[in-house]
This record gives C-alpha cells, structure tokens and sequence, in this order.
C-alpha cells in the first residue's frame, strides 16, 4: 500500500493528504473542482486550511478515475454525501480494495452507518472507518494526533494503519467496526447539547454532568448494536467526545453555542450533528433505547422545542439511580 487515495479536499480531506504524505505514501487527493485542483497544484495551498501548505508527495486531481488506482481509499465527505459519493467512486474500484470512511455520522432516511452505504454501493470493496478525537488543522499542521482506525480483518487494519501512521499521527487498530463509527456519530450530537449548556452559561458543573450523561447514553446506544465496552472508552468514543464537548474548535460545540446563546451558527461550517440528530433518535427508538439528551438535540434542531423547553424537559426527569 504505497499509494492512497482520498476523496474529497475539504479541510479534514486535506489535512489527511498531508499525514499521509508525511508517512512516505504517495497521495491523490480528488476534488470535483478543476478550478480548486488547478489551484491547489500552482500554489500548493490548502483551500479551506488558511496558512497550509499542501505536501508535494500530494497529487490533487479532478479525475475520479485516478483514485480507483490506488492502494486504499479514504473516502473524506460529509455523511449525508457518503452514498452518492460512493456511487460515482464504485466503477473505478478493484474488488478487494481497502474503501475507508472518514464520516461521523449516521445517514438520514435510510439509518445506514458509513460502512453499510460502503457495502451497499461498492460490494467488492472492503469496508472501514477512521475516527478519533482529531481536528483537521492539528493533523495538517503535524501536530501529534491519534485516532481508531476499524476494519472487518484486524490483521488489514493493522497494516493498513501502519501505511498511514508517523510519529505525530498515530491510527490504532481494531476490528470493530460498528463501535468506531457509533463513537463518532453519537458525539457529534452530544457535542452539540454540550455547546448548549455553554451558550446559556450554565457552568461547569451543568458542562461536566452533561458530558458524563451523554457518554452513558452513548455506551448504551453502543451496546445496542453489539460495539464493545474498550472501543466505547476508546479514542473513537470517549476520547472523541471529551475534544467535541469542551472546545469552540469543534463545530458541533460551536453549533450548539450559537442555539444557546439564540444566535445563528457561522455560515460554511458543516455540524454533523444536526444532521444525525434525527437519525440517532429513530435507529434508538427502534431499538428502545433510551438516549434524553440526544433526543432533546433532536427537537431542538428539528424546530420542534426551543432550548428551553429542551433544557427544561432534561431537569425535570424523574430521580433515577445512576446506573439505570
């Protein structure tokens, strides 16, 4: 596995190139602009990461086809675009092939997790997830970053991690998969409950309740769907959620501040969560799971509570025993 592919030259997109690049693999990197690759070949400048520059190992392109070459695939778009990016990437993929999702989220309508759209749209491929408490301007700059990289086979996902790991960025390796992506699609909801209760200065005792609850309902969700107890204390679980719930550098914390403080969210930055809020919710439901701080980010995002009726709906739940 000396050449990757990664689909998608966003900021998480690009910031992956460059550790990539920086373990000795080459890189291509697709954009569907060819104006956007032009650019980032001429000047070598990361577009949506003011001040980085992109690795010369990195190969930006505007031909899908190219990626399908490669050794392994990172396919790096928003959740709610994995399917039809997976769509158009599919005739170009060899059977076997290692195709990674690098999504938090949980696909609306369908339910499906990031590995099942996968499966779903390029059968032959082998599906994963990258996740991990990681921002993508930490990881472009080089700054020491680990995360959990889940395949099928751990024997691949071992190898494969060690194709992309280097001293500042440092992948994990394990073979569950549904703990991993539920890690990160879960806390991308509960980060933004946990910018809520910032947002309306509700202090840090609220702040740490908030996150401790959340990650209670999060190992629930887990187990639901059969992810293990060390992946859910992991970096794609706890981890992930201890960085989305405690800084504005996390969108979705950002998200959450904007609602709580009854103000829009700034323009041009992707909040998971909103969008997986509603899908969290009805694959719990379905499952009788009971998540209450996830559903009452649902009704706030959905327009069916304000935040205060959501923040009063969580404080006068009935007295219950901690570990129920």
């Amino acid at each position: 596995m000396n050449t990757i592919a990664i689909v998608g030259a966003g900021a998480w997109g690009t910031a992956l190139a460059n550790a990539v690049a920086r373990a000795g693999r080459d890189v291509v990197l697709w954009a569907r602009d060819e104006k956007t690759v032009a650019a980032m070949r001429r000047g070598r400048v990361a577009p949506r990461l003011a001040g980085v520059r992109i690795d010369d190992k990195v190969t930006p392109t505007a031909d899908l086809a190219q990626t399908g070459a490669a050794d392994a695939i990172l396919l790096v778009v928003p959740a709610q675009a994995l399917r039809d990016a997976a769509r158009q990437l599919a005739p170009h993929v060899a059977a076997s092939r290692p195709v990674i999702a690098c999504a938090k989220g949980i696909e609306r309508g369908t339910g499906a997790f990031m590995t099942e759209i996968i499966a779903q749209e390029i059968p032959s491929a082998v599906a994963g997830i990258l996740s991990g408490p990681s921002f993508a301007d930490d990881v472009a700059r080089g700054l020491p970053t680990a995360v959990t990289l889940a395949m099928p086979d751990d024997a691949m996902a071992r190898d494969l991690s060690a194709r992309l790991g280097s001293t500042a960025f440092r992948p994990y390796h394990t073979d569950d998969v549904r703990g991993v992506e539920i890690g990160g699609a879960a806390k991308n909801v509960l980060a933004i409950a946990s910018g809520i209760v910032a947002g309306r200065k509700l202090g840090a005792s609220a702040a740490a309740a908030l996150t401790t609850r959340g990650f209670a309902e999060l190992v629930r969700f887990g187990r639901a769907f059969g992810a293990r107890s060390d992946t859910l204390m992991g970096l794609s679980g706890l981890g992930d959620l201890l960085l989305s719930c405690s800084t504005a550098q996390s969108r979705n914390f950002s998200f959450g501040i904007a609602l709580g403080e009854g103000r829009l969210a700034s323009a041009g930055k992707l909040a998971e969560g909103q969008f997986t809020a509603l899908a969290l919710a009805q694959k719990a439901a379905g499952q009788g799971v009971e998540m209450p701080i996830a559903q009452a980010v649902c009704e706030v995002v959905e327009g069916r509570w304000t935040v205060d009726q959501a923040i009063e709906a969580l404080l006068t739940r009935p007295f219950r025993s901690e570990g129920a």
